[in-house]
């Protein structure tokens, strides 16, 4: 079998194939011997590899990363590296092997973006080679900081394409850093600096989902139009599921990863905190709105929006640079003032500027919420119906719809109508956002609790029974089941 890969190998030779240009020079070494030295290195490390026979298997990959790492990007796979090298680095009572072998790991990701620049690049290196220092050598002050300045150098390579294992890691360290010190703001400047990006990590992610819509719904309109083969939609249907999961699959674990850093940052910057440290940066940082923007971030994340500087950053950033974010957090303090009619403005403008679907719910359940407080149920309903469209699965929209119905008492009452009878529509709703939303059973339930129905006698007089369709009219006008 050997043989015949090699010759397989040779014939590519013959070709050209060994001889094409690579960052290192040649991809599979400098000669056809190197050439073929390599291909067998790499199928020997392989095979030793896939036995979890990981001490043969090193020093045949460690001849493949001398002789011509260019030839295959799997050997400085992070699954491949950790995989072999850790148990090895555990295992050896040799102090020098195991130094050897973590030097190995740490070059092996720091270059590794040198040899396959389409699937490493620098800052993703940067980064692991601080996770796999503080993993295997994060044992003095020093080791820790030198581990901590990486990180902080590989986030502001990678920005929001820092992933999420490194941002945990990160914001560990920043945690030990900033209680052995007892300073606060190194906290705070990592938890800026987290949010920011991941935020921006989420919304891309939000806007690659958006962008497969258009697809979907061009493949189901040709599949009823008879234009592709049955074998054809399932196939493509199943790409684009997955390029969706894949999606969703990131968005998890970047909130994940947030709701991780809140809940460790929270001990460290309540309010009052957030407004010292603030206060005092908001003089020399007047003219810098990406600072101002961090701070906003923050002192919003942690419901600090009733502070005085607070007011102060916002108008700034928004007077000088409006965007999505800027009039959304406008909307919210104009809201908290109680000026309803202002906020609906910003809210309105928050979605003109928004650019995702799913950054848009949010204003458009708070319009909703402004209308409700107004008094207005079909200007609240018309805009939760827009926070549906835009997320089918919002049981918050369904619930504030049942809301509204069992609200009209006043409105829905009088003459020969039915008493109560808007409380069947409500009822409807709650169930609606339980059966899209489990997590708002509990609420729903309290109010579905609440309700009252028409009397039996009120049914008998106008001849209906349990069972039967009715339209409940008002401003609601929607059909419902008598029970």
């Amino acid at each position: 079998m050997k043989k015949v890969y090699l010759f397989t190998f040779v014939t590519f030779i013959t070709i050209g194939i060994f001889a094409q240009p690579t960052p290192c020079g040649f991809t599979y070494g400098k000669t056809e011997k190197d050439s073929l030295t390599c291909l067998e290195e790499v199928s020997l490390f392989k095979t030793f590899y896939d036995q979890k026979n990981y001490k043969d298997a090193y020093p045949h990959w460690k001849r493949v990363v001398e002789l011509c790492p260019c030839s295959w990007n799997a050997i400085f796979n992070n699954t491949y590296l950790q995989n072999m090298l850790d148990p090895l680095i555990k295992s050896t009572e040799d102090v020098e092997l195991q130094n050897q072998y973590i030097d190995d790991l740490l070059k092996s990701v720091e270059t590794r973006h040198l040899y396959f620049p389409k699937n490493y690049t620098e800052g993703n290196g940067l980064g692991f080679k601080a996770f796999y220092m503080i993993r295997y050598r994060g044992k003095s002050t020093e080791e820790v900081m030198q581990a901590f300045d990486m990180f902080i150098e590989s986030i502001e390579m990678e920005k929001e394409k820092t992933q999420p294992n490194i941002w945990d890691i990160f914001f560990r360290i920043a945690e030990q850093i900033a209680r052995a010190k007892q300073d606060t703001t190194i906290m705070i400047d990592a938890y800026e600096r987290a949010t920011d990006y991941i935020e921006k990590a989420i919304n891309d992610y939000y806007k690659e989902i958006d962008k497969q819509l258009p697809n979907f719904e061009n493949l189901e309109e040709a599949k009823e139009k008879g234009q592709i083969p049955q074998a054809d939609f399932e196939m493509r249907k199943q790409r684009l599921d997955q390029d969706t999961a894949r999606s969703m699959q990131f968005i998890t674990l970047y909130d994940r990863t947030l709701k991780n850093i809140e809940n460790t940052f929270t001990p460290f910057a309540p309010c009052n905190v957030l407004e010292q440290v603030y206060g005092n940066k908001l003089e020399q940082n007047r003219d810098n709105l990406t600072a101002l923007k961090k701070m906003l971030l923050t002192m919003n994340n942690r419901g600090c929006t009733s502070s005085p500087v607070f007011a102060e950053m916002l108008n700034i950033v928004h007077q000088a640079e409006p965007s999505a974010q800027s009039a959304n957090l406008m909307g919210y303090f104009s809201l908290n003032n109680a000026e309803y009619d202002v906020a609906l403005e910003f809210f309105k403008e928050a979605i003109e500027l928004f650019e995702t679907n799913e950054q848009k719910v949010e204003p458009w359940y708070m319009i909703a919420l402004i209308h409700q407080i107004k008094g207005n149920y079909s200007e609240a309903r018309n805009a939760a119906l827009q926070v549906i469209k835009l997320k089918p699965n919002s049981g918050k929209a369904y619930m504030l719809i049942g809301d509204l119905y069992a609200a009209s008492g006043n409105k829905c009452s009088g003459e020969d109508s039915m008493p109560l009878d808007y409380n069947w529509a409500a009822a409807d709703k709650y169930s609606r956002a339980i059966a899209v939303d489990p997590s708002v059973a509990e609420q729903v339930n309290e109010k579905r609790a609440k309700l009252r129905f028409p009397s039996t006698q009120d049914k008998f007089v106008r001849g209906l029974k349990d069972g039967d369709s009715y339209k409940v009219g008002c401003w609601i006008q929607e059909t419902t089941t008598i029970r």
